[in-house]
Order: structure tokens, then C-alpha cells, then sequence
């Protein structure tokens, strides 16, 4: 079993992974392209399962003796596993954390469109979600209803941000996923039906097709844009078909994550 290492100093280059947890932009200059970090013994376990090679751990003492086990994973040999106390942990992370399970691991590349179109029947397509949870809960309710894979608009938010990866109990990295370029948006949706794919605009519109009465073709994507804007007009202009949840006149919308859920089983009923 390896040993673990003790940080003293939240100075340490050895940590710098984990520095300003909670600074977006500094996170995505740092991480780029290379890193993410995920966080929470669900989210480790699925991480395990997904693949994705580590880079480091980093560790409260008291969660030490429960994240042993895990050292003897062939997936975390010669991974160095270090242990800060508190007060270091705050001062590098940048801010209080007392009980940190934190693992930093290799981004893999994302899919192209084009690959996500000749390989899926069951695409989530996401429009301009800028709020990490949202993107987690639909990632893992994708997951439960067998959605193939998800594509991403230009301005969508990073899908291995530190709170998508622990919302989605870490399903996000097990989903497949593209993200469209600016000239390709939302061109990106005519890729998806020149593969022979339907497309639902997700929209509260009052003329838009009830989702309990709309068929369910054999290849489709189910767009949904941020909460309060939702789908541009651009993009509802493309879509094969606008569909809406009927919800009660006494309430104004659903979260984003609860629509895509409430979809996907929709669009997953008959192929269980």
C-alpha cells in the first residue's frame, strides 16, 4: 500500500492542482485542457470506474483511513495521496474545508459532433448553461434514462467543473461529450439531422406540441437552453419540433435539471 505524503506549506507546487477552488476563471486558465478535479467518495468511485487516470489526491486526516482502500486500486499506483491539515488546506484551496476528499485526474478529449451523430440515437443538446449544477443534474439524470451523449453550445459551462463532476455523482464522466464551436452553432443541430436525427426545442411556449403526446422518433436530441432566457430563437428556428412539459398554470417553470429529467423519461419510455 503507498504511503501518504504531509503538505506543511499551502505554497507547495506539489498541491498546486488544487489551488482557488472556488475561482472559475483561475480554475480554467490553470486546468485547461490537461486536469479537473473531482471531489466526494461517490464521485471517486465513479471516477475509478470511468477511466480517467489520476494525477494526485489530496486529503483531510481525518479521511484518511477511509480512502486506504482505494490506494490499493490499480488505478492510483504510484499516484501520490497527500494529507493537508486544516488550516493549510484553507489557505491553498481558499477556503474552509475541513473534511476535503479531492482528486485531481487526466481530462480526456471530447467527441466531435460529427462522431456523437453517427454513433448516438438519444442526444441531450445543452444551449448556454452557464450554471455548473444544472449541467451535473442533467448529466446524471441523462445517465439514468440511457441518453447517449451530450452536446454543448460555445457558451456552455466547463463539463469538468469541480461542481458538474460532484452533482452528477460523477456520471458526467461516463457520458460522452461534444462541444460545438462558435461557427458551428447551431449548425451543430442541422450535423445532428442530416445523421437522420430529430430535434425537440424544449420551450414553455403555449403552442408548443405536448410532450406526452409527441412520438418519440428513432434518433433524437432534446435541446434545452439556460433557465429564464431558455433557447434562443436561432436555435428554436431549427429545431424539427417545439415541445413543452404542461405543468400546472400556478407555477411559471421547472429548474432545467427537472425538465430534462421529466423529458428523458418521456423519450426513454419503450426502450426498457
Amino acid at each position: 500500500m503507498a504511503e501518504t505524503t504531509s503538505i506543511a506549506d499551502a505554497e507547495d507546487s506539489r498541491v498546486s492542482d488544487f489551488r482557488q477552488l472556488n475561482d472559475q476563471a483561475a480554475r480554467r486558465e490553470m486546468e485547461g485542457d490537461e486536469y479537473f478535479l473531482s471531489e466526494g467518495w461517490v464521485s471517486i468511485e465513479r471516477l475509478i470506474d470511468s477511466g480517467h487516470a489520476f494525477r494526485s489526491v489530496l486529503l483531510s486526516p481525518s479521511r484518511v483511513n477511509r480512502f486506504r482502500p482505494y490506494m490499493d486500486h490499480a488505478g492510483l499506483d504510484g499516484v501520490p495521496v497527500y494529507v493537508a491539515e486544516r488550516d493549510v488546506m484553507r489557505d491553498l484551496v481558499g477556503f474552509d474545508l475541513p473534511r476535503a476528499v479531492l482528486v485531481s485526474a487526466v481530462r480526456k478529449p471530447l467527441q466531435t459532433v460529427e462522431h456523437l451523430a453517427e454513433t448516438s440515437n438519444r442526444l441531450i443538446v445543452l444551449e448556454a448553461l452557464n450554471d455548473d449544477e444544472n449541467v451535473g443534474a442533467i448529466a446524471r439524470a441523462a445517465r439514468a434514462f440511457d441518453i447517449d451523449g451530450m452536446v454543448l453550445s460555445p457558451t456552455c459551462t466547463d463539463p469538468y467543473h469541480r461542481r458538474t463532476v460532484r452533482v452528477s455523482m460523477g456520471e458526467i464522466l461516463h457520458l460522452r461529450v461534444a462541444r460545438a464551436s462558435a461557427d458551428e452553432w447551431p449548425s451543430a443541430i442541422d450535423t445532428l439531422h442530416a445523421r437522420g436525427f430529430e430535434s425537440w426545442a424544449m420551450t414553455p411556449a403555449a403552442d408548443a406540441i405536448d410532450l406526452w403526446d409527441a412520438n418519440v422518433p428513432d434518433r433524437l436530441a432534446v435541446m434545452l437552453g439556460a433557465e429564464g432566457p431558455g433557447l434562443t430563437s436561432a436555435a428554436l428556428d431549427v429545431a424539427t419540433a417545439q415541445v413543452r412539459i404542461p405543468i400546472s398554470d400556478l407555477v411559471d417553470s421547472l429548474n432545467v435539471g427537472h425538465a430534462a429529467a421529466i423529458a428523458f423519461s418521456r423519450v426513454s419510455r419503450g426502450r426498457r
